[in-house]
């Protein structure tokens, strides 16, 4: 039985013809042409924009494309409030630690830092990391020779937490390299001193204004993690620095006790799993018009066919793993909520005069029968087919119907026959995926209830201190419907395609962060008395990409 990589990520980009989201159908143009607006004089209200500083993670720092770089930081949603700030009001300069090149990726003393590399970039059929296109590019920003001069108003650490914002020397260099690590060497590139924290530094600057955006990646890194428990949710209850509503309580706390009359808006948490990241990858991939698949069919179905009569006796009949010959097949997937039957399977397969005749079909002898039991007993004890319910996190797609070199060293150190260890070391074909690449239902509920709760946190603090709330869960909830029309575009959250997200199915375009940053003035004017909306200043997203060049480097 062969095994090859029977999806990539050109199949799931169906219809592409260019990087770009077409304009709205304009069948206005058949009729006589609208009367243009008419807007009212701007003016700032209450607001004091005088020293405005951005304050959170990567959403705010202006990451894209699976990285940092200079073009995208220039983009971010604090440039763009703080352009608009500066040219109506009376905001000021806005500073950046910004990034060498367009490349992306960080430098520790001239060597790459592990887990920090090149931006992503469009390759025709998929995003490919940028040298694989250009094979010169490689980062220049030294987070140990070349950093920039603060203070900085743009205080976006990309990975950081809730309790980051209030971590001591998280721009500490030796906490980078720390097991596990103390540090964020974004951080240590903007940080005024090794041990001053996120939120010393905004409060040294004196802001009359900020924006406020945490609590994403309390969540979000328990996704991307397919919730494998590797990165947990951070939990709701106990101190500053443990629980998030006691550590939210105390951002907003030091920040107000520290800048009378502060003003500020805030943003609330997306819900993580509408993003393209977990929406991309289908949970029935496994295509029969696909000759290299369908030829292994009847095979596969026959050895699976002893493992679900063991299903169909337990009552567990779905459970059952079958492949058709006639439409798309989910992954096989493990799931640690199933009650673990690798014994009964074990116990069932050894007993089988079917199973014994496969087994001798492979060339073993009959003495073999026993650890093959055994093998396929572990192996599915806890296995399933996905459903339209599982979540897959979109770098399963580089993965899938691959064999598992690790798996098959395993299986031939215990005296698997090579042939035979690849046969069922096949990703999410013979051998189920792994927790980390799915989110399962189970976890998907995890991440609601505490996207949920959080959100309350966040609201009712926003209101107890009259600030502005930038509702991100409800603007990314309808940016997944596709009902988010700007400038006569509709954006979507198809990867590529939809113009809101990045090449790395998480962060927003250059266009998403110009369209947040329209949100977020829209809820200054409904909480400060600006008008930018009314005054027909808020900025035109058609004017801001969606993908940049693989050319730009510089």
């Amino acid at each position: 039985m062969k095994t090859y990589k029977i999806i990539s990520l050109s199949l799931l980009v169906f219809g592409l013809i260019a990087c770009e989201n077409e304009p709205l159908e304009d069948l206005r143009s058949r009729a006589a042409p609208p009367e243009p607006p008419v807007f009212e004089e701007f003016t700032q209200g209450d607001a004091d924009f005088s020293t405005y500083v951005a304050i959170g993670n990567s959403l705010t720092a202006g990451f894209s494309d699976g990285t940092l770089y200079k073009i995208a930081q220039e983009n971010s949603t604090p440039a763009i409030l703080a352009e608009r700030f500066a040219t109506l009001a009376n905001g000021g300069e806005f500073t950046q630690p910004l990034m060498n090149d367009n490349i992306g990726g960080l430098l520790a003393g001239g060597n790459p830092l592990p887990g920090f590399g090149p931006r992503l970039v469009f390759d025709g059929s998929g995003p490919v990391p940028l040298p694989s296109l250009v094979g010169s590019a490689s980062p220049t920003t030294d987070i140990l020779a070349n950093n920039p001069t603060g203070p900085f108003n743009n205080l976006g650490v990309p990975g950081a937490k809730s309790f980051h914002l209030l971590a001591p020397s998280y721009g500490d260099f030796n906490g980078v390299v720390a097991t596990p690590p103390t540090a964020n060497p974004f951080f240590v590139r903007m940080a005024s001193s090794p041990s001053t924290t996120v939120i010393a530094d905004a409060i040294a600057q004196q802001p009359s204004f900020i924006s406020l955006w945490i609590g994403n990646n309390d969540v979000l890194g328990y996704a991307l993690s397919g919730g494998d428990g590797s990165n947990p949710i951070t939990p709701m209850d106990g101190p500053p620095g443990v629980g998030f509503e006691q550590t939210y309580g105390a951002i907003v706390q030091s920040l107000v006790g520290n800048l009378p009359n502060l003003q500020a808006v805030v943003g609330n948490i997306p819900n993580v799993t509408s993003i393209p990241h977990f929406t991309t990858v289908p949970h029935n991939p496994l295509d029969p018009s696909n000759p290299d698949f369908a030829e292994q069919i009847p095979l596969l179905n026959q050895v699976f066919g002893g493992i679900n009569q063991v299903f169909t006796a337990l009552g567990e009949t779905d459970r059952i793993i079958e492949f058709s010959t006639q439409m798309a097949n989910p992954l096989v997937i493990h799931d640690e909520n199933l009650t673990d039957l690798s014994a009964q399977i074990a116990g069932a397969l050894e007993q089988s005069p079917e199973f014994v005749a496969l087994v001798q079909s492979f060339g073993l002898p009959e003495s073999a029968v026993p650890q093959v039991a055994q093998l396929l007993g572990a192996t599915y004890g806890q296995a399933r087919q996905a459903t339209g319910n599982d979540l897959f996190v979109l770098p399963s797609s580089s993965i899938i119907g691959n064999v598992n070199a690790d798996r098959v060293a395993a299986l031939v150190g215990q005296g698997i026959p090579q042939q035979l260890a690849g046969q069922f070391s096949a990703e999410g074909i013979t051998l189920p995926l792994e927790d980390k690449w799915v989110l399962l239902p189970e976890e998907q509920e995890d991440i609601a209830v505490a996207t949920s709760q959080f959100n309350q946190v966040i609201s009712s603090t926003a209101a107890a201190n009259g600030f502005a709330l930038l509702d991100a869960n409800f603007l990314l909830d309808q940016i997944a419907l596709g009902n988010v029309e700007s400038n006569d575009l509709i954006l979507a959250s198809s990867l590529v395609t939809g113009g809101a997200f990045s090449l790395d199915g998480v962060h927003p375009t250059s266009r998403g962060y110009a369209l947040i940053a329209n949100e977020m003035m829209k809820a200054i004017d409904a909480t400060y008395g600006t008008n930018f909306e009314a005054s027909g200043n808020l900025v035109d997203i058609s004017t801001f990409n969606t993908n940049y060049s693989a050319g730009l480097t510089n």
